[in-house]
C-alpha cells in the first residue's frame, strides 16, 4: 500500500501530471519537456526525480542528455488498483461494519 500512496503523492502536482501527459506521447528529451512546460531546468529535474521514485517514468541518459518515458508497467498497476478499490468484492473492508445504517 506505500508504494501506492507515493505514486498518489507524485501524481498529486499539476507540473508532474503535465509531464506524464507529455510523455505519453513517448519518449522525451528533459530540454523539450523544460521548453514545453517553461519550467527552468532545476524544477524540471525536481518533479521527474519524484516521478522516478515513484516509479511512474524511467529515464536514460545518452551523453549528456537524459531521456525520459512512463513505466507502462507502474501505469498499468495503478489503473489496475484504483479498479480494484472502487469495485465491490466480498473481502471488502465495509463488510466489517456491524451497524449499516438504513436509508
Amino acid at each position: 500500500m506505500e508504494e501506492k500512496i507515493e505514486i498518489f503523492k507524485a501524481l498529486s502536482d499539476k507540473n508532474r501530471l503535465l509531464i506524464l501527459q507529455m510523455l505519453s506521447c513517448g519518449k522525451m528529451c528533459a530540454c523539450d519537456i523544460v521548453q514545453g512546460l517553461e519550467l527552468t531546468q532545476p524544477t524540471v529535474s525536481h518533479h521527474m526525480k519524484i516521478l522516478q521514485q515513484a516509479g511512474l517514468v524511467e529515464c536514460q541518459k545518452k551523453g549528456k542528455w537524459i531521456y525520459y518515458e512512463l513505466n507502462t508497467k507502474t501505469i498499468e498497476s495503478i489503473c489496475q488498483f484504483m479498479k480494484q478499490i472502487t469495485s465491490y468484492s466480498d473481502d471488502c473492508i465495509c463488510n466489517k461494519v456491524k451497524n449499516k445504517c438504513e436509508e
